[in-house]
């Protein structure tokens, strides 16, 4: 089996030369890019698989969804507290947890016998999920000195951006030849090699704190961001009645958490005890990025959540044929990911921010364009572009984000990173499926027929999230000219 360490630099100089990985830790690394690309594989498997499970276990779609809802529901509730748990758990034992929860999920959803069970499941694999890509994250600023750091981001961005692409592709080969089980069969023997290998390769970074837990705190905090998360992830389905009146609900509920949450984390973080420490925020780099972060998650995951229904509901491509379409994108955002880290390390992160925003806005304008014939190739177009965009954007914004705070609150900025993004991709979704709702409504009652009124509703949508991706592009202008983000940061070596 090839060790993960080689997935890093098989070529890497011993540890004794300054500035440069030892052989352990990026075993460590490797060991997480492996176990985060399976956890971010299953989540995007599950969208092309959802009319199949609909029908399959004779459920409605507003049953259905919470298939999705529910999983994202556990992710807003577990990554504000993983910034904790990273300070005070071990990071073996820590990693052990995150691939036990996912791999056991994973099991329960193969197995699952109805609807219900499989719920649980995906409950559970999202309580592994919420884990990974945060302690990832933190290893990854904690090991690796910052003159390197990109060229390590460029690796997960490999993760992040070929996992999603992969995704549909391997649920719609599955699909059409073997039943939706197999999709978790598939995912779960990889999970038990990554979770083996990993406790054997694993070591413990840094000291871990003895801060007790503050329960309230936990509280508060599944309250305002779960109820957050439950609002924006459920407004586009509501149209009317009784549902509407518990999304409100539900946004009443999360707001008044959240400012509770937010109350209490800035006085315990006067003694060092706050679940989620909030002076990660002092840094302006960091703050920018988080918005920005947020914005572009909130346009390009909602963005990403309408070209299946164009594809499909107007162009009538088959899962499979979205799934092959989406697949050149996600792969070109791959073989990018190194290149741009190594072009952060050497230029700095406004040097990719603008021309990566500008690209991804210009693929983004490029769609409203788009009809009801509009031929496949320009929509392919489209994506490799926004793909494009994406990669010289994402691996600046992670690194220099989270390289602009103080060591020591590296996991709680990679939590909040995670948090703030689960929140603007909730929000992206409900915005644009509510535009689209409400355009293809209007067209309905002028008479246009099912496919024209969805592209009407998609060629809306898509021009509101043109329009937000504008603000990405004036937000690039805002970061420092400096090569390397955070460069006077030390750096806590493992123990």
């Amino acid at each position: 089996m090839t060790n993960p360490s080689d997935l890093l630099d098989s070529t890497a100089p011993p540890p004794d030369v300054p500035g440069k990985l030892s052989s352990r830790d990026r075993t460590v690394i490797g060991v997480l890019l492996v176990s985060t690309f399976v956890v971010i594989l299953n989540e995007t498997i599950m969208s092309v698989a959802l009319p199949v499970l609909l029908t399959d276990l004779q459920v409605e779609a507003s049953v259905g969804q919470w298939l999705t809802a529910g999983f994202l529901l556990t992710m807003s509730v577990v990554i504000p507290v993983t910034g904790f748990l990273i300070r005070r758990v071990p990071t073996r034992l820590l990693y052990g947890i995150a691939m036990s929860l996912f791999s056991a999920g994973t099991l329960i959803a193969a197995l699952a016998p109805g609807f219900a069970v499989l719920l649980v499941g995906r409950v559970v694999q999202a309580g592994g999920t919420a884990i990974m890509l945060p302690l990832l994250m933190t290893t990854v600023m904690t090991l690796v000195p910052p003159a390197r750091r990109g060229a390590l981001m460029g690796n997960i961005s490999i993760v992040i951006s070929v996992a999603p692409a992969v995704g549909p592709t391997v649920s719609g080969l599955v699909l059409s030849v073997l039943g939706w089980r197999f999709m978790f069969w598939l995912v779960l023997p990889i999970a038990l090699v990554a979770l083996v290998l990993g406790l054997r390769r694993m070591v413990d970074i840094g000291e871990p704190s003895h801060t007790p837990i503050d329960v309230p705190s936990i509280v508060l905090s599944a309250l305002g961001f779960g109820g957050l998360v439950y609002g924006l992830s459920t407004i586009g389905e509501s149209a009317g009645g009784t549902s509407e009146v518990f999304v409100w609900i539900s946004f009443a509920i999360g707001i008044a958490g959240l400012a509770a949450f937010v109350a209490r984390q800035i006085v315990l973080q006067r003694t060092d005890r706050a679940l989620l420490d909030l002076r990660t925020f002092r840094s302006r780099t960091f703050t920018i990025a988080t918005v920005m972060m947020m914005l572009m998650m909130a346009t390009l995951l909602g963005a990403i959540i309408l070209l299946p229904i164009y594809l499909q509901s107007v162009l009538m491509l088959t899962p499979l044929d979205t799934g092959l379409l989406l697949l050149p994108g996600g792969l070109l955002m791959g073989l990018l990911g190194p290149i741009v880290g190594r072009l952060y390390d050497r230029f700095g992160a406004r040097a990719l921010l603008v021309p990566g925003t500008v690209a991804t806005s210009a693929a983004l304008w490029s769609t409203t364009m788009f009809g009801v014939s509009t031929p496949v190739a320009l929509v392919l177009g489209f994506h490799l572009l926004l793909s494009i965009g994406l990669a010289f954007a994402l691996t600046p914004l992670f690194t220099a984000g989270l390289g602009a705070v103080a060591p020591h609150l590296y996991s709680y900025g990679s939590a909040i990173f995670g948090t703030t993004q689960q929140l603007a991709g909730a929000a992206g979704v409900a915005l644009l499926v509510s535009v689209l709702s409400v355009r293809a409504a209007d067209l309905a009652g002028q008479g246009a027929s099912l496919v024209e009124q969805t592209a009407g509703g998609v060629h809306t949508a898509f021009v509101v999230a043109a329009v937000l991706s504008v603000f990405a592009v004036a937000g690039s202008f805002f970061f420092g000219r400096k090569a390397v983000e955070g460069a006077g940061a030390p750096v806590v070596a493992a123990h």
